[in-house]
């Protein structure tokens, strides 16, 4: 006899659940393989495990956009803050800006070498010292910097910021999401395990190809060993006649 094993996908469990209370519901009165109280579990949890793992999927969808876009707002980000600092030290070097100058935006006056913007933590950091040293250079008379202008700067930086806390409120809801899923899968395996064993014991008493199609008619999955042969009708038919000689045989689910 082929081993069963639990679903390990969501909508395999879906198909496990939803075909066990199909059967069990269109069963007549008398063969009821499932007891009253675990088909009406099953049909409850159904309900609920059908809306969560919809909603979990549309959540997850939502988070992959929300990736998408979130990149290409902070390579935006990244790219204004970086271009801007360059300018700056071509001013610097041309001698258009003092060099003292660029204590203002807190960056080193001795050399011109970008700082470390490869982090989104470096990108708020550095995006709001550009704005803040240019806003106090050009207040006290400098002429400010253009191509890329830190207005048009600090449009992508403010943009940065706000998708960056609607990001993290999309992760957030993506991983509780992901949390009850775990939850509600351990429960489905649960529901699922009580409703094969009543199943296989139901169907106990019958030949091993008829028991194997009766209980996957149920939604029991199961899997043949390396090198097992598969059961067919002709096999009951042989294991008929064994029996009709030596009625001791067992024929058992393993």
């Amino acid at each position: 006899m082929p081993y069963r094993r639990l679903p390990n996908t969501d909508q395999a469990r879906l198909h496990a659940l939803q075909t066990a209370v199909q059967r069990a519901s269109e069963a007549d009165f008398t063969e009821q393989v499932l007891t009253y109280r675990t088909l009406n579990e099953a049909r409850r949890f159904l309900i609920t495990f059908e809306n969560q793992v919809t909603q979990y999927h549309q959540n997850f969808q939502s988070k992959v956009s929300a990736n998408k876009r979130y990149r290409h707002i902070v390579q935006n980000a990244r790219m204004y803050i970086s271009h801007f600092i360059q300018v700056l030290n071509l001013a610097v070097i041309r001698g258009d800006i003092n060099k003292e100058q660029k204590a203002l935006y807190k960056l080193d006056v001795n050399n011109h070498i970008l700082p470390d913007l490869s982090s989104e933590e470096d990108l708020l950091v550095w995006g709001q010292n550009i704005i803040d040293g240019e806003t106090e250079r050009t207040r006290a008379g400098g002429f400010p910097i253009y191509n890329p202008t830190i207005a048009k700067v600090k449009v992508h930086y403010d943009i940065f910021k706000d998708y960056q806390i609607t990001q993290k409120m999309h992760n957030k809801t993506a991983n509780r999401s992901y949390e009850d899923m775990g939850s509600l899968r351990q429960q489905a395996d649960v529901i699922i395990l009580d409703i094969w064993n009543q199943v296989e014991t139901y169907f106990r008493d019958r030949l091993p190809y008829e028991r194997l199609c009766c209980c996957k008619s149920y939604g029991v999955i199961y899997y043949y060993r390396t090198g097992e042969k598969p059961l067919t009708k002709e096999s009951d038919e042989q294991l008929k006649k064994q029996l009709a000689q030596s009625p001791a045989i067992d024929f058992g689910r393993d």
